[in-house]
């Protein structure tokens, strides 16, 4: 995407992005350090979800109008909780339509984002909302976790599955070498009450809870939080 001023483009939309002054509003009230370009994109992946939800499920249909507030947000909950260094790598499990990794990769313009799904339109979906956005640091693949061969620093993810599966999953996909202050690991937004993930693990896997009721004043995060576990 080109953005020149205010004005954003694409060869779906053309919009002036005071049009989407509620949705930047909401954006930039939490994150005051993104660029008008940045939330021109971010309005922009908003609108690109509306229009294929009408044709793929990749958001509940009843809850696509709080796309902003329950899906982007919730995405960039994990940039509130580390910043990648640029060149970092990092893998988007289980994507669905590419949250957590397109908003992320909004956000982190100097880190790569791999996006993956084993169901073949959830992938293609995704592939063609960053192709719409002429995202030039992430892409999107069907791919099973099990299957891929591919190193990261991290992986990101959205109510994917229990920790120790995810844990199952990607150990074999974590780089040894570390290149953030916080060492590699999963950052796996959840909901729900923590101390049933922790249960899974063992005693002394290091773990770490972010509340997002801390970062967001929203009712939706009140039982929201990002998981780490170191690898």
């Amino acid at each position: 995407m080109k953005c020149k001023g205010f004005i954003a483009y694409n060869s779906h939309f053309r919009f002036h992005i005071s049009d989407f002054t509620p949705v930047v509003d909401i954006i930039k009230k939490y994150f005051p350090e993104l660029s008008a370009a940045q939330l021109a994109q971010l309005a922009q992946l908003a609108e690109l979800y509306k229009e294929w939800n009408g044709k793929i499920n990749v958001i509940s249909r009843k809850d696509i109008d709080n796309v902003i507030e329950h899906h982007i947000l919730h995405s960039l909950a994990i940039a509130k909780a580390i910043q990648f260094e640029p060149g970092t790598d990092v893998l988007d499990l289980g994507t669905g339509g590419g949250l957590p990794g397109i908003p992320l990769a909004i956000y982190f313009e100097d880190v790569f984002f791999t996006c993956i799904d084993s169901r073949k339109k959830k992938a293609y979906v995704t592939q063609e909302i960053v192709k719409a956005l002429q995202l030039t640091n992430c892409i999107a693949l069907q791919q099973r976790a099990e299957e891929f061969k591919e190193k990261f620093d991290f992986v990101v993810c959205r109510a994917v599955a229990p920790i120790d599966k995810l844990k199952a999953w990607t150990e074999h996909l974590i780089k040894k070498d570390h290149a953030n202050p916080l060492p590699n690991g999963i950052l796996a937004l959840k909901g729900g009450n923590p101390k049933s993930e922790i249960k899974l693990l063992p005693h002394y896997e290091f773990t770490e809870i972010y509340e997002l009721s801390d970062y967001f004043d929203l009712e939706y995060y009140q039982e929201k939080y990002l998981m780490y576990l170191q690898m």
